[in-house]
């Protein structure tokens, strides 16, 4: 890919606001919006305060029937679910909600009822790529299904991407595989180094109101859970099965299904409510009459988990790094690119819904784009953005994967900053709202913090995405802070506008590499 030869030239500078960027995440996770559930008041409030300041700031709107807003279809369900298992003949053992299991309805009804055998089917992954298949042919129609969460790479370097998380570790591809499969339920069983996350995250995450798209849906299962380490271990144990020897098999190209002896049963009763939410759209018009029907999109989920269960007395789950940063993050992009001059293509800002429950408001507008997605250059996300300082560095989700990388890296040094590339041990490239886009064919980055910060010592960033991620991630604890500092905030908008501008100024579009999974549909 070309790149714009006025990136080259860093005399121009993309003036940020911090003060407004510190407005707009205060607002946002303030216990006011009750956590930003989608279609909560708290929700719709902080969608019509998007739409506010794309207005304010003079962008045009681009959503339906000249709106800010794009309607979201779903179904909204908060499950009330019972889980019971056992050797199959004898009374079985009810696990502890929220303590040992959670469980949610994969469809939109109110009372779901599954009873079946389970079969532990190793990391549930069919990949002909990496010439894995855990299920061998078996017949597991009707089963519910036991399986690891993570990749075999992750106790195996040699296979898949080692440590390096890859699609088919992540939960959502193995209920999308266990539905193919023709399961009943799946079962996760959770590790904090397997999920990347502590058993209070799932806790939380799992157990408020689940969404899903307002649409048909096949195939799919009926319920899908998680399961403690220590739940698995000892239901295991009672029809003698070792879950380490398990998991030993499970890292080997020649397991197969097991058939444990054990029964479960899964009663989930769901309040369901079928609701409209909104993603937030603005656009900055290209100048060019041919290619100014193109865009370039600038992406950030509103959303976060709302009112859940009390951590310390505090029940409001307010998001203030996921997400209210990131959407302050593109309100004070569209405030720079309204001071510069305007590029070639459009440039369009998303604020999307229901990212939380499974990146739905992208998916929904994967599904309906606004602008077809053959015209849509490339999206740029932001989520979880730095708000602990300047750093040295700065990184970018999928750079390797399109030609947007020496796009990417061009504006990063532009602002004096290197390209940090550490492994993706979390699947963070799979795990927020530029995935869908992906998977479409729409290149795509995630724009994600440096690690090297200013006046720090060496490895101090690192250390405090940890904390972040062990102690804040989806809690309540995810709040509002008056230690946080926005110059390392200010170096991602800059990076986020200067890659944008010059991706909205080439005359080619960016494209897959050719060892990337993903390709631009015809």
């Amino acid at each position: 890919m070309i790149i714009a030869a006025f990136l080259l030239q860093v005399a121009f500078a993309v003036p940020v606001d911090t003060a407004a960027m510190d407005a707009h995440l205060r607002f946002l996770s303030s216990d006011l919006l009750e956590g930003r559930a989608p279609a909560t008041r708290g929700g719709r409030i902080a969608a019509e305060y998007i739409a506010a300041q794309f207005e304010a700031l003079g962008l045009e709107p681009a959503g339906t029937n000249g709106t800010y807003f794009q309607p979201i279809a779903l179904v909204g369900m908060t499950p009330q679910p019972t889980f019971a298992w056992g050797k199959a003949g004898r009374p079985a053992e009810s696990l502890a909600y929220r303590d040992a299991f959670v469980a949610w309805g994969e469809r939109p009804e109110a009372d779901i009822s599954s009873d079946g055998d389970v079969v532990f089917v190793g990391y549930g992954i069919r990949a002909a790529e990496w010439k894995w298949d855990d299920y061998k042919g078996a017949d597991l129609r009707g089963k519910i299904l036991l399986m690891l969460v993570n990749d075999p790479g992750l106790v195996d370097s040699t296979v898949f991407l080692g440590k390096i998380l890859t699609y088919y570790g992540r939960w959502t591809y193995k209920l999308e595989e266990a539905a193919r499969q023709g399961a009943t339920g799946a079962i996760l069983i959770h590790t904090t180094e397997s999920a990347t996350y502590p058993w209070d995250v799932v806790r939380g995450s799992w157990s408020v109101e689940q969404f899903k798209l307002d649409q048909p849906q096949s195939p799919n299962l009926a319920f899908a859970g998680w399961v403690t380490e220590a739940s698995a271990r000892a239901a295991l144990s009672q029809v003698g099965f070792n879950l380490d020897s398990l998991s030993r098999a499970a890292a080997r190209r020649d397991f197969r299904p097991v058939s444990t002896g054990l029964r479960a049963a899964a009663r989930i009763h769901s309040a369901l409510r079928r609701v409209a939410s909104e993603n937030v759209v603005a656009r900055w018009p290209g100048t060019d009459a041919r290619v100014g029907q193109e865009a370039v999109l600038i992406a950030a989920h509103w959303d976060h988990k709302g009112i859940g269960p009390a951590v310390r007395g505090d029940s409001v789950y307010n998001g203030a790094e996921d997400n209210a940063s990131g959407v302050a993050a593109i309100l004070g992009a569209a405030q720079a690119l309204t001071h510069l001059p305007r590029p070639a293509r459009s440039i369009v800002l998303i604020a999307t819904t229901a990212e939380e429950s499974g990146l739905l408001g992208s998916q929904g507008y994967v599904q309906r784009p606004l602008i077809p997605l053959a015209r849509t250059a490339a999206v740029l996300n932001l989520d979880v953005t730095n708000v602990r300082g300047a750093t040295r560095d700065i990184g970018g989700l999928g750079m390797d994967r399109s030609t947007l990388g020496p796009v990417f890296e061009a504006a990063a040094h532009a602002e004096s900053l290197t390209v940090q590339s550490q492994p993706d041990v979390r699947g963070s490239f799979f795990r927020s709202d530029h995935f869908p886009f992906a998977r479409a064919g729409v290149p795509a980055l995630s724009i994600k913090p440096g690690i090297d910060f200013v006046g720090r010592p060496k490895g101090w960033g690192e250390e405090q995405e940890n904390i972040y991620n062990q102690q804040r991630y989806h809690q309540p604890s995810d709040e509002y802070r008056s230690s946080f500092r926005y110059d390392g905030l200010a170096q991602e908008v800059r990076v986020t506008v200067r890659t944008a501008l010059a991706v909205a100024n080439n005359p080619q579009l960016p494209r897959w590499l050719p060892s990337s999974e993903f390709q631009r549909q015809p």
